[in-house]
């Protein structure tokens, strides 16, 4: 008799592990490779007799796996048609999802999970954008298993974002980021401030695309800047890029020097642009203890990294804003100078244009109120005085 499961081994991504998974047809005659998560083979071929039994008992209901089978299952089924961010923000959700009602069945899940995960992540203090980001990724696996007839419609079909009020975009003016510069050129730690942010304000990157930027994406002679993911190895972290793939970004003659004399005072052959070589080494130590999350490349590059840069704007004199803050004004300056949208779109690597959108009505307004400035001065007000003057002399009423 021949087995209805097989077992096969599966790398990790960095290639130096392994796990084993169950390979069978289900009732249905699709393909199913479920992931046990471990190496263990006593305990895998345990694993594999018994669904082996389940199946041919008849025990197993068509379809039916546990959340964290059903997205393994999604994702080898999608393969490399998506970028390994959207991977990454959906493993990330599933797993704050399972924590919060448990590895179910996910023919199980309702609406009022769903309902249930927002409000908690709310509790948790994500903001409103990142609990919408989470439940667009849940909403996607769903939607997808619909689509491949697992599910006769998505749970979290009628789920919806939370609300939140839209702020305003904040930018530097000119003279802030001049004394943001100041102050940023005597600061006396290990990361040079002064070119990080007068990088931010010229590219438009986000930080953390600055943090992660290494001297191989800097090009001196062409000056520009290439904007990529970066993968696992020796020198460097793992990082996947947000939104778009990859962009090359214009950098200035002021950049170039700048960047060639902070790269004069580093280390030979060493790897990143913005990472001081101490904080570098307790990076590379706590991957060889396998404490550095892909996460942690997006979020812990830096230490206190908020906390040093409100220091800096109180220096300034400049009201305390986010980093964040110095991209928007790179893009309004961008608009502000004749790019149209489809060219900042491409430079700010948004994913739709709708984001871009946003930043060309707030340059829109800023046009308006500068054209009525000069629209109230020189002759415009004598024109005013004039439509004040009484239209009659009092001599002679």
């Amino acid at each position: 008799m021949s087995e209805l499961v097989r077992l096969r081994t599966r790398p990790s991504r960095d290639g130096k592990r392994f796990v084993y998974m169950l390979d069978h047809l289900d009732e249905n005659g699709k393909r199913k490779r479920i992931s046990l998560g471990h190496a263990d083979k006593r305990k895998a071929e345990k694993q594999r007799a018994q669904r082996e039994r389940e199946l041919r008992m008849g025990i197993v209901v068509p379809g039916s796996m546990k959340l964290s089978d059903f997205l393994e299952d999604s994702l080898n089924r999608t393969g490399q048609q998506t970028r390994d961010s959207t991977q990454y923000e959906q493993r990330s959700a599933m797993k704050q999802f399972i924590k919060l009602v448990g590895d179910i069945d996910y023919q199980r899940v309702t609406l009022a999970h769903g309902e249930l995960f927002r409000q908690s992540r709310l509790d948790k203090g994500n903001s409103p954008a990142t609990v919408s980001k989470k439940v667009r990724a849940l909403k996607r696996l769903f939607a997808l298993a619909v689509e491949r007839k697992q599910l006769q419609e998505n749970p979290f079909r009628y789920l919806r974002p939370p609300k939140w009020r839209k702020t305003k975009i904040e930018v530097y003016k000119p003279d802030e980021c001049e004394r943001l510069l100041r102050i940023a050129h005597e600061d006396s730690s290990a990361l040079p401030w002064d070119v990080l942010i007068y990088t931010a304000i010229i590219t438009g990157m986000r930080r953390g695309e600055l943090l992660n930027l290494v001297w191989a994406d800097v090009d001196f002679e062409a000056k520009q800047i290439h904007v990529s993911p970066k993968a696992n190895t020796p020198e460097t972290w793992q990082w996947l890029i947000k939104d778009t793939d990859r962009r090359i970004l214009p950098l200035t003659d002021e950049a170039v020097f700048m960047l060639a004399e902070h790269q004069a005072r580093q280390p030979d052959k060493y790897a990143y642009v913005f990472v001081p070589p101490q904080r570098y080494k307790v990076i590379q130590e706590l991957r060889k203890q396998g404490k550095w999350t892909l996460s942690d490349a997006r979020l812990k590059v830096i230490n206190n990294f908020r906390r040093k840069y409100e220091r800096i704007q109180k220096g300034a004199s400049v009201r305390v804003r986010r980093f964040h803050d110095l991209r928007n004004t790179a893009i309004t300056n961008w608009f502000a100078n004749g790019l149209n949208e489809y060219e900042v779109m491409k430079l700010a690597g948004h994913a739709t244009f709708e984001t871009t959108h946003q930043f060309y009505l707030a340059v829109a307004d800023d046009l308006v109120d500068r054209a009525r400035a000069a629209a109230s001065a020189g002759v415009c007000q004598n024109l005013a005085r004039i439509w004040h003057a009484p239209a009659f002399s009092s001599k002679g009423d």
